[in-house]
Formats: structure tokens, C-alpha cells, sequence
């Protein structure tokens, strides 16, 4: 490099001007005016290149914890909701009203921070909805209420008790199954069986079709001493009704129920453990799945707009 210079710096002092003096010139400086500008263009280049990965980068970076700490903010919210059924005597404090208004303010309250972190924006039309589900919370509309008021309102809790409310939904059908216990010895089902079908990807219609009331099992180990004589007598009475009529008391009572018995409805959470449903009131059912969720290659069709 040095003797590149030293060679302009005495051509451009000895050499007068001239065109083949210039021509010399500009050949000596050729080499570097040829190579210096692309070296720039290309440092230019890759660190344009470096700021556009470097920024990528930061951007997945930042948006994997935010991800992440979404989704550990809707497990605990899970979590909590479930905590707080438990803490309000679940099931059976809910049907025999023995809830107190503290306890349903404060799960009313999870069960809204759990809406709003809502995994599934579609949840009519979602693989995770069909499928075995159990009651663990129900409002004053509901069907599940429904039972238990007729069953309370009849009966003492020392006679009647409801015990389990699940519902099995399939290919736009649902089968609402209420477990009763008499006398905590004679065990029996009521039996809702409803069409469901698609209005929005979050808003449904359920209309009920049949009501069936399921032949008891007698457990005889837990019959009272004093039932057992009364017990037997009717057993044995129906063993002897006509085949015809005791296989129809075997199968159980059905009830055709009008089609204009409806109501309206909307999934407003759906997971693969948690389903939330509200009616036109406004009122929350809760529900937790009892079997193993549907593969997420299956879907229930489209509703038509």
C-alpha cells in the first residue's frame, strides 16, 4: 500500500498533464476504485441482514413466554375453579341448596376469569364437545336444577337424594342422565334425551325429545329391616305381570316430551377437560369430562349461516 502511494504522489508532481500521464493514473488507482465500493455495499448488506434475523429472534423470544405465561394463567384459573366446587361442598351441597351466596359469588367469579382464556373460538362445531361430561355447577334454568327441585320438593333428603347428573353428547344428541338414591337402598336413573343442533360457532338450541324413567336396582344388603317384607311383596308382584308389561317396566317408563320444549344456549369455554355452557338468562353450567376427549382430526359439521 505504501509503495502505491508513493508511486501517485510522484507521478502527480514530475509528470506534467497529459492524457497518456492521465490514462496512467487512473489505471494505477483502477484496482482500488474497482474493489472499495463493493466491499462497503457488501458490509452494508450483511449487517442489514444481521438486524432483520437479530430482530426475528427477539420477536419469537419475546412472544414464547408470553405464550407460555398465557397458558399457566388458564391452567391455574382451572385449577382454582375446580377448588372452588370443592370448597363450596360440590355436588351434593349445589342440589340440596346448602350453597351459601358467598360460596356462588365466589365461583361465579372463576368461572368468568376462566371465559375470558378461552382456548377454543369455535367451540359448536369443536371435536372436544362431544363426549361424556359431568354437572358440577348448574344455574336456576338449567335442566339439572329442574330435577333437583322436583326431587327435594317431593321427597327429604333422608328419602330421596340426587347424586350424579352426567350428559353423553354425540353426533348432534345428547342423553342427560340424573342418579337417584331411595331410601340409600333402591337406586334409580331419569333419563333427557335431546337434539342439539348448531346456530354459531358459540351459541347452540336444545330440544327435548323423550324423558325415561329407568326400572330401579335394589341393593338388598342396605334395605332397612322394616322395608324388607314390603320390598319383597313387590317384587313379586311384578314378577308376576304379564311378559308384555313387565318387560316394559324392566325397560322403563318413557315420556314423549313436545318438541317446543327448548331452550337456547351458549359455549362460552371449551378444553379438553372443561366445558361451560350459559343460557338465555345468563345463568353458568359447568361440566368436567368423564372419558378421554375425541380426536382433533374429527369435527361435528358446520352450522349453515
Amino acid at each position: 500500500m505504501s509503495m502505491a502511494a508513493s508511486h501517485i504522489s510522484l507521478s502527480s508532481t514530475t509528470l506534467p498533464p497529459s492524457s497518456s500521464s492521465s490514462s496512467n493514473f487512473t489505471s494505477s488507482l483502477s484496482p482500488f476504485l474497482a474493489i472499495a465500493p463493493p466491499q462497503r455495499t457488501k458490509a452494508r448488506g450483511l449487517h442489514a441482514r444481521r438486524t432483520c434475523v437479530r430482530a426475528m429472534v427477539q420477536q419469537a423470544v419475546q412472544g414464547a413466554p408470553a405464550a407460555y405465561a398465557k397458558e399457566m394463567e388458564r391452567l391455574s384459573a382451572k385449577e382454582s375453579l375446580l377448588l372452588a366446587f370443592k370448597d363450596a361442598g360440590g355436588f351434593a351441597a349445589l342440589v340440596s341448596g346448602k350453597t351459601t351466596d358467598m360460596q356462588r359469588i365466589d365461583v361465579n367469579e372463576r368461572i368468568t376469569g376462566l371465559e375470558r382464556l378461552n382456548p377454543t373460538p369455535r367451540p359448536t362445531t369443536s371435536p372436544f364437545l362431544e363426549g361424556r361430561w359431568n354437572f358440577e355447577w348448574f344455574g336456576s334454568g338449567s335442566p339439572g336444577l329442574f330435577a333437583a327441585r322436583l326431587i327435594f320438593e317431593n321427597f327429604p333428603s333422608s328419602i330421596a337424594t340426587l347424586s350424579k347428573m352426567d350428559v353423553f353428547i354425540k353426533d348432534g344428541n345428547a342423553n342427560i342422565t340424573a342418579n337417584m338414591s331411595l331410601l340409600n337402598s333402591i337406586e334409580s336413573k331419569v333419563i333427557l334425551s335431546t337434539k342439539l343442533s348448531v346456530e354459531g360457532p358459540l351459541r347452540m338450541k336444545e330440544e327435548y325429545v323423550e324423558g325415561t324413567l329407568v326400572s330401579p336396582t335394589i341393593i338388598e344388603d342396605r334395605v332397612p329391616e322394616q322395608l324388607k317384607g314390603a320390598l319383597g311383596q313387590a317384587v313379586n308382584a311384578v314378577q308376576q305381570l304379564p311378559v308384555p308389561i313387565r318387560d316394559a317396566v324392566s325397560s322403563g317408563l318413557k315420556v314423549p316430551l313436545s318438541s317446543s320444549i327448548q331452550r337456547l344456549f351458549m359455549i362460552s369455554y371449551l378444553d379438553e377437560e372443561i366445558l361451560i355452557i350459559r343460557d338465555t338468562s345468563g345463568m353458568p353450567e359447568v361440566l368436567t369430562r368423564l372419558d378421554a376427549p375425541a380426536s382433533l382430526g374429527e369435527s361435528i359439521p358446520e352450522y349453515e349461516s
